[in-house]
């Protein structure tokens, strides 16, 4: 069985791959040094020119990025190439309010799509497979990269996006979806449905490839036993170019990063110093492939650890664990970023205080989101029907800024809790990052 999609790239040489991302790296930092103003400006503070790059060994003299240059920079101050010689966006929200938009030449969805080809085959996927892509479709970069790779494998690709899981469950038992990508908590869903209906021997499901949000190696174990299938992981993030950044193989030990399109970096995320393999910090990752929007030494936040030892499956790009947390205080929700300031700003906006709180959980493997917050001096005489219809009103701005769904309950003045004077923002009781 075949299990390479690009067999002479995946299993090269590290003197190979090293070789790739110098030559790459060199030519990327150039490129965008002589078109992208914004680079330039960031590397001349930093007191560095194209000319201090020689390899990838002096990648730790350039200026990181963060999704704050995203913003400052939005919407075309990072392109790299002229706008007409680009043929997409895709999009994520940003920290307040601002989305993340991407742009994507030709040339930069067939290597995106190549790497999510590599995820399919990595778990067994063949032409012969039915692939049936579960993840949003649209701005959302979940439902278009796995789309493409499983084009290039040449399964037979069912394009359902997300919801309406009585007609998911139509397509996979009549057309024998065999690979089934979406978000774990989606997986989790559908299989409770299945079981529910009565379908568990009409199924022929043999792996599934689940990412955008974290999810526990529990998860992955009932998954694996309610659907009879092998759960895999996949990492991606819109800004680098969307899912197939690293997967995991048959080992399921970790997700290889697609080295020869992605240079990642272990840094302290307190003091940005770059740390040896195996220790963990934050993820850092530099395109080298991309024609419209390279970005260079961008902090993912995500924590992790990175591991160059020897793969069963011959693949010999260096692998990354599941993210153990974040540095920041962005939440993923239903696959969604979410920022405690959207909702902050939102509330603010709507004459609210700042004094709220978000409690995240997951019960029958899906997210929910409520939001409380403080009531004001103006709320105090209004009905109970009043403060319903303002409930309201916040839930739908909400719904507006963060693309799903979030219960709001307005409380009394002094009733959540303060620490230092401070209130505890978040409170996540999902515990997805225990190892």
């Amino acid at each position: 069985m075949a299990k390479y999609y690009q067999e002479a790239i995946e299993t090269a040489s590290r003197e190979q791959i090293k070789q790739w991302q110098d030559e790459r790296l060199v030519a990327t930092v150039k490129r965008v040094y002589e078109n992208v103003e914004y680079y330039r400006k960031k590397m001349e503070e930093a007191g560095v020119t194209p000319d201090d790059i020689k390899s990838s060994d002096d990648l730790y003299k350039l200026p990181f990025l963060t999704k704050d240059d995203l913003r400052e920079a939005y919407p075309y101050g990072l392109m790299a190439e002229p706008l007409e010689n680009c043929v997409r966006i895709q999009s994520t929200s940003g920290t307040t309010g601002r989305r993340v938009v991407a742009f994507y030449t030709q040339h930069d969805i067939d290597l995106w799509e190549d790497c999510c080809a590599r995820a399919i085959m990595a778990v067994g996927g063949t032409k012969e497979d039915v692939c049936q892509v579960c993840y949003g479709y649209g701005l959302f970069t979940g439902g278009p990269g796995l789309n493409g790779g499983s084009h290039k494998v040449g399964c037979l690709t069912l394009p359902m996006s997300s919801g309406n899981t009585d007609r998911q469950l139509q397509f996979m038992t009549d057309l024998g979806a065999t690979i089934l990508c979406c978000t774990p908590s989606y997986a989790a869903y559908l299989a409770e449905s299945i079981h529910e209906k009565g379908l568990r021997d009409q199924i022929k499901l043999k792996a599934g490839i689940f990412g955008a949000e974290a999810w526990t190696e529990e998860m992955r174990h009932d998954i694996e036993d309610k659907l009879g299938i092998k759960a895999y992981d996949i990492y991606g993030l819109t800004e680098i170019s969307g899912p197939g950044v690293s997967f995991e193989c048959e080992e399921q030990t970790g997700m290889h990063i697609n080295e020869d399109h992605f240079i990642a970096e272990i840094i302290n995320p307190e003091t940005g110093e770059v740390l040896p393999e195996g220790e963990k910090g934050e993820l850092v990752f530099t395109s080298i492939t991309k024609e419209a929007f390279p970005l260079i030494r961008y902090r993912t936040r995500d924590i992790c650890v990175l591991s160059r030892k020897k793969c069963s499956c011959g693949r010999t790009h260096v692998k990354m664990t599941k993210p153990m947390g974040r540095s920041d205080d962005m939440l993923i929700i239903k696959g969604v970023n979410v920022f405690p300031s959207q909702i902050e700003m939102v509330l603010l906006n709507k004459g609210l205080t700042s004094n709220y709180q978000i409690v995240v959980d997951r019960a029958n493997n899906s997210d929910s989101i409520e939001v409380l917050v403080e009531m004001t001096p103006e709320l105090f005489s209004d009905t109970v029907n009043e403060l319903n219809v303002k409930e309201k009103e916040i839930t739908d701005a909400l719904k507006s800024v963060l693309g799903i769904y979030a219960k709001v309950r307005i409380v009394e003045p002094k009733t959540i809790v303060r620490s230092e004077g401070k209130a505890v923002r978040v409170i996540d009781k999902r515990n997805l990052y225990k190892q």
